[in-house]
């Protein structure tokens, strides 16, 4: 939904993709009725997206680098660009590395790791949480959240490995149904060859000792082959570069990989969970 919010809140490139539109669709003398009617929208949401009261969908990026793009692919170009203003503002900067990553390693205590998250469950997550946003930021977000998925497809392949503390695959978002579904989708993913899935038992603490008890973290070896750290809490993110520190954050992630379930009895447990009664 156009908003005059989104006229300040719109990134550099949605102002940039408006005024290629705009010279575009100038230099070849199309109204804004006549250019909407040739990628199938109407006047008025070119004119949004040309005021960035509503930025540009990927859909209507594509339309447009087909119809007045002339070759240069500049909207296509854009399309990227605009995915990453979508962002939220502490994640911006370690999309575009996760994006290129050579292998990502994740511990989440909480919440499935975005990268495997469902649609409805990034949706129920995302709608749900405070303050409340509109339906129209979710929707931007969840989309984004979305095409991170591109990743798990990419050539050449990303290794990436997940582990989830157990008490994840049992704390409902939306409703069980949407559960369910995460956990079943959770199960094709781990047996993707580029993806590793593992479970941190609830009752590791019982055994005296715990490596994940102090949170969430994500460790990431990059196109260049350095190694970094990335953390997020309450809207704030920590990216670690240091490496002695690197080290030491990547000698406990190891840890907390044998304390872990091996990824098939971890499969085993995800499907187990997926298949009880939930109510």
């Amino acid at each position: 939904m156009a908003r005059a919010e989104n006229k300040v809140e719109a990134g550099g490139t949605a102002h940039m993709v408006a005024a290629m539109s705009r010279a575009f669709r100038e230099q070849q003398r199309l109204t804004q009725e006549e250019l909407g009617r040739q990628i199938g929208y109407t006047a008025s949401a070119v004119s949004a997206m040309e005021t960035c009261a509503q930025p540009a969908s990927d859909t209507m990026l594509v339309k447009l680098e087909e119809v007045i793009g002339g070759g240069f692919g500049l909207f296509e170009t854009a399309r990227k660009y605009v995915l990453l203003d979508k962002y939220p503002p502490q994640f911006k900067n370690f999309a575009v590395m996760e994006a290129r990553a050579v292998t990502l390693s994740s511990y989440v205590t909480y919440v499935v790791n975005g990268l495997l998250q469902t649609e409805g469950y990034a949706r129920a997550l995302i709608g749900g949480g405070y303050p409340k946003l509109t339906e129209a930021k979710v929707n931007e977000l969840v989309d984004a959240r979305m095409a991170r998925k591109a990743l798990l497809e990419r050539e050449p392949t990303a290794m990436v490995e997940v582990i989830l503390d157990e008490t994840v695959l049992r704390r409902p978002f939306g409703s069980r149904e949407i559960l369910r579904e995460q956990l079943d989708s959770l199960v094709e993913d781990a047996q993707r060859d580029n993806v590793s899935v593992q479970v941190m038992p609830m009752e590791r603490g019982l055994r005296g000792t715990h490596a994940g008890a102090r949170g969430d973290m994500t460790l990431v070896e990059t196109e260049e082959h350095h190694h970094v750290v990335y953390m997020e809490i309450e809207d704030e993110s920590h990216l670690v570069s240091n490496p002695s520190k690197v080290a030491q954050l990547s000698h406990r992630y190891a840890k907390i990989r044998t304390q872990a379930l091996s990824p098939d009895d971890s499969l085993s447990l995800i499907e187990r969970v997926a298949g009880e009664d939930q109510r």
